[in-house]
């Protein structure tokens, strides 16, 4: 692997984060609209809202992606 390919690497990381995290925040945007958020709460922290959705998985999406799909199959 050439010194080029190797620094396409983070790249793509920050890639798939924006794109992974677009998704997110569109697609509990539509659940919102149609009034089915995708919400989550534990002890005072309570996450509805599409942006936040969308930040925390920009920010620890190892953690907020699987959370994610888990409280959107809730909200479906």
């Amino acid at each position: 692997m050439g010194n080029s390919a190797i620094a396409l690497v983070p790249i793509v990381i920050v890639l798939f984060l924006a794109a992974t995290s677009l998704w997110v925040y569109q697609d509990a945007a539509n659940h919102a609209r149609r009034g089915r958020p995708v919400y989550f709460s534990a002890g005072n922290l309570e996450v509805s809202a599409p942006a936040v959705w969308a930040a925390g998985c920009l920010a620890l999406w190892v953690f907020v992606m699987p959370l994610y799909i888990t409280c959107r199959k809730h909200a479906d």
